[in-house]
C-alpha cells in the first residue's frame, strides 16, 4: 500500500534563490620592485600606499557569471616607487533563481566579498615575497562601492545630453 501514495505527487522544482562559488583564479598578476636590491635595504619613513580596487562581472553562461576585482597598490617614499602591483583576481558564481532586481547587487556586492579575503591574501603574500613588509589592506566596503559607481552613472547619464550638444557645435 505504500507503493501506492509513492510517486503520486511530481516532484517540484527547486524555485529557491542559490547562488554557489564554483571556483576562483587569477588573471593577472603584476609586481614590480624597481629599485630592487637597493629598495628593500633602504631606512627611513613609512612608505607613502595608494590602493584603488574596482570590480567587473562577466555573463559566462544563463546561470553563471565571472566576478573579477581589480586591485592596485604602490608604496612610494619621496620620489622613489618602492613597489607597484596589480592584481586581477576572480571568482565563477552559479546564480539561480535571483529575482532581476536583485541580481547587480548580488554580483557587485556579495560575489566580490567573499572572494576579496583571498585576493587579499594574494597581495599580501607578493609584497611579502618582494622583501617587504605584507601589504594587509582592510575590509572592503562593496555596497558603498556599488552606491558611489551608481551615483557616477547617474552624473553621467544626466551630464550627456548637454555633452552631446558640445559634440554638434564645434567650431570651424
Amino acid at each position: 500500500m505504500a507503493d501506492d501514495n509513492q510517486g503520486a505527487a511530481a516532484p517540484q522544482a527547486n524555485t529557491a534563490p542559490m547562488m554557489n562559488l564554483v571556483g576562483q583564479y587569477i588573471k593577472d598578476l603584476s609586481f614590480e620592485n624597481p629599485g630592487a636590491p637597493a629598495s628593500i635595504m633602504l631606512g627611513g619613513g613609512n612608505p607613502a600606499f595608494n590602493v584603488s580596487i574596482s570590480v567587473g562581472v562577466k555573463k559566462q553562461a544563463d546561470d553563471l557569471y565571472a566576478v573579477e576585482l581589480t586591485l592596485n597598490a604602490k608604496a612610494n617614499r619621496e620620489a622613489t616607487v618602492l613597489f607597484n602591483v596589480e592584481l586581477v583576481y576572480g571568482g565563477v558564481f552559479r546564480l539561480r533563481n535571483i529575482v532581476e532586481a536583485q541580481l547587480s547587487q548580488l554580483l557587485m556586492i556579495e560575489c566580490p566579498r567573499l572572494i576579496f579575503p583571498f585576493a587579499r591574501q594574494v597581495l599580501a603574500s607578493v609584497t611579502q615575497q618582494g622583501g617587504f613588509p605584507p601589504l594587509m589592506m582592510e575590509p572592503v566596503d562593496f555596497a558603498s562601492i556599488y552606491r558611489q559607481n551608481l551615483a557616477n552613472l547617474a552624473a553621467k547619464q544626466n551630464a550627456t545630453p548637454a555633452v552631446a550638444d558640445a559634440d554638434t557645435t564645434k567650431p570651424n
